[in-house]
């Protein structure tokens, strides 16, 4: 029995290797391959993901912000694979560019920069890089870029929306309001820490000091302090600062003016009706100045009784 049974199980098998079809050996052959190159590709994109984040690591840990050129832009920035956020300033900062609105706007950014470096929080998550215009100028016309400064940031996934591009001009880029805008855009919130400024208080104590010695000086004379003329004009350059817009300037931190790298050409009066730079507020002064300098110089000629010529003059 057990050897008549041997070969007809033969028998059967074979049948049923004649039944499968001629086709799906190289069917199944092609889909392992498949699956093996899938799984070597993406483990070779986190192999490379990994060596693009030890380097940013690496060169955060020397310095807050690193300098990029065309490559390295292209490279850590534009090409997948990317897990992390970037913030790239563009800038001028070479002195033939002479743009010293760049030099304002790279301090801020340094104190940015160094808070997160140096904060708790920090991990591999959000970086800090720039890119000026004689180290990439490919990267500029790559972006149709022709004004800097320029913040932008580029998301780990996608490409950057409009909201992504710090809207310099109106809020101005004091490091504060960059704070904001990264948290917005990011979810990661940096606590700025300003380097102390002791400038302020040695001015505050030198002023008191003055006013203190001229009082002590004139101590047996103080009828100028009932001057109306002089108290008139302390009231009138506060008034002049306050109405120039210089508060909003304070707060804000705004250019002194704007100039483009391309031609070189230099904006005092900015183009929208939401912000300003520094140097139209010293317009709107002088001319606020001139014009009640005009009214003053009219009533004197009006109430005066003196020369003639020295009225009409007025």
């Amino acid at each position: 029995m057990g050897a008549r049974g041997a070969p007809s199980r033969r028998r059967q098998a074979g049948r049923r290797l004649r039944y499968l079809p001629t086709g799906s050996f190289p069917f199944l052959l092609l889909l392992l391959l498949l699956c093996i190159q899938l799984g070597g590709g993406q483990k070779k994109k986190e192999n490379l993901l990994a060596e693009k984040v030890e380097q940013l690591m690496e060169w955060s840990s020397r310095r807050s912000i690193f300098r990029m050129n065309g490559d390295k832009f292209r490279k850590f920035i534009k090409a997948p694979p990317r897990n992390y956020s970037m913030i790239v300033m563009f800038t001028a900062l070479q002195p033939q560019r002479q743009c010293s609105v760049c030099r304002q706007a790279n301090e801020e950014y340094q104190i940015l920069a160094n808070s997160w470096r140096y904060s708790s929080a920090f991990c591999n998550k959000l970086f800090f890089s720039m890119v000026d215009y004689d180290e990439g100028t490919d990267v500029f016309q790559q972006l149709n870029m022709n004004s800097a400064p320029t913040f932008m940031h580029f998301p780990p996934k996608g490409r950057p929306k409009r909201a992504d591009t710090f809207d310099l001009q109106r809020i101005g880029f004091a490091a504060e309001q960059l704070a904001k805008w990264i948290a917005d855009r990011t979810d990661v919130h940096i606590r700025v820490f300003r380097p102390p400024n002791y400038s302020g208080t040695i001015a505050l104590a030198l002023l008191v000091s003055l006013v203190g010695g001229l009082l002590y000086l004139r101590r047996n004379n103080l009828e100028f302090i009932y001057n109306k003329t002089g108290w008139a004009m302390v009231s009138l350059c506060i008034v002049f600062a306050m109405t120039s817009g210089q508060m909003w300037n304070h707060i804000r931190g705004p250019p002194y003016a704007h100039k483009n790298p391309h031609n070189g050409q230099v904006s005092y009066i900015h183009g929208s009706s939401q912000a300003q730079f520094v140097a139209e507020s010293h317009i709107i002064l002088v001319l606020n100045a001139a014009i009640t300098m005009g009214m003053v110089l009219l009533n004197e000629a009006a109430t005066s009784k003196g020369d003639v010529g020295k009225r009409r003059t007025f």
